[in-house]
């Protein structure tokens, strides 16, 4: 394992990658299944899609730290999260509710994931769902000004400009987290 911050972070090259490629690819294909999240079964089930096939390229990037525990999590928790806050806002595209939206998403997101880290020993996992809705209400906040296609087509999760977003600041968590850990463990 990797002593220093940076080494980690190295190490963790793959996350913002998997992020920039995964988030638009699964939800477009959400989007096909689903055909726009504007009902709970939408959300429900386009949550479970692009929850499924994001957790697995996240987890293709994390499997030297985590179990495929990871997957499930991230899609129970997307399904959970994006059917509360789409119903939250009534299926709502307005900026505000994008961020509402993405915030509670984030939350279930976020909590999954967070016990997943603490199975496999992360300390301070409860970072990572503190970091998660503000993460996500971000990433819609950028791609509601970047791509709006995303937005008219109720796609279940933000595009590549929200993507970017999103993984840069999960990455320095991931990496904060898994430091620790680190440098706990000597």
């Amino acid at each position: 394992m990797p002593d220093n911050w940076s080494d980690i972070a190295g190490r963790l090259w793959l996350w913002p990658v998997a992020i920039l490629i995964g988030f638009p690819i699964c939800g477009l294909v959400a989007d096909v299944v689903v055909d726009g999240v504007d009902s709970a079964g939408a959300a429900l089930g386009g949550g479970l899609i692009a929850g499924a096939l994001t957790g697995a390229a996240e987890w293709f990037a994390l499997r030297r730290w985590v179990s495929w525990l990871w997957i499930a999590a991230t899609s129970v928790g997307m399904a959970a999260g994006l059917a509360v806050g789409a119903a939250l806002v009534d299926y709502g595209i307005s900026r505000g509710d994008l961020v509402l939206m993405g915030a509670v998403t984030g939350v279930g997101v976020g909590v999954l994931q967070a016990l997943v880290l603490v199975r496999h020993g992360i300390s301070d996992a409860f970072w990572w769902a503190l970091a998660n809705p503000p993460a996500w209400a971000l990433g819609w906040f950028v791609t509601s000004y970047v791509i709006t296609r995303n937005i008219d087509e109720r796609f279940t999760n933000f595009g590549a400009s929200g993507a970017v977003v999103f993984g840069v600041l999960t990455w320095l968590v991931l990496a904060f987290l898994l430091h620790r850990t680190k440098r706990e463990a000597s």
